[in-house]
């Protein structure tokens, strides 16, 4: 089982009060040659069409030495996740976990910014401390 985030819990708690619930903490994605964990799995009922909406978040804290190499890492993984989840369950939406500082001072960069439109990552903005979203990137 892999360490949890530094911001696991804050994250979990902002997509309960989003009305989220909570299906797997972690997600085990179990393909034949690969085995990963993705840290959240969450589902939330869509009244207007009585569906379930499902989708798998990468929680990322950004609190280390460097914002780049920690930003090539999420990165990766979440290409990685993308790809694993259509194999395994296509109907769930992959998303980014980035606290609000982070995004404000790294992500909105124009370059960053690019990197993110080409690689189309889905990003959950959140607040770390009152443990809400702030904002959902598609």
């Amino acid at each position: 089982m892999p360490a949890k985030d530094v911001f696991h819990q804050a994250v979990r708690h902002a997509l309960e009060k989003d009305g989220w619930t909570i299906t797997d903490d972690p997600l085990l994605i179990d393909l034949k040659e690969v085995r990963v964990f993705v840290d959240l799995g969450a589902e939330r009922l869509i009244a207007a069409e009585r569906e379930n909406e499902t989708i798998a978040v990468e929680v990322k804290s950004f609190v280390g030495g460097s914002t780049i190499s920690e930003f090539h890492t999420a990165l990766g993984q979440f290409i990685n996740y993308r790809l694993f989840l259509r194999l395994s369950d296509p109907t769930r939406s992959l998303y980014l976990a980035v606290p609000s500082e982070t995004y404000e001072e790294f992500f909105k960069g124009k370059i960053i910014s690019q990197v993110i439109q080409e690689n189309a990552l889905k990003i959950i903005v959140y607040e770390p401390i009152s443990e809400v979203i702030e904002q959902w990137i598609n």
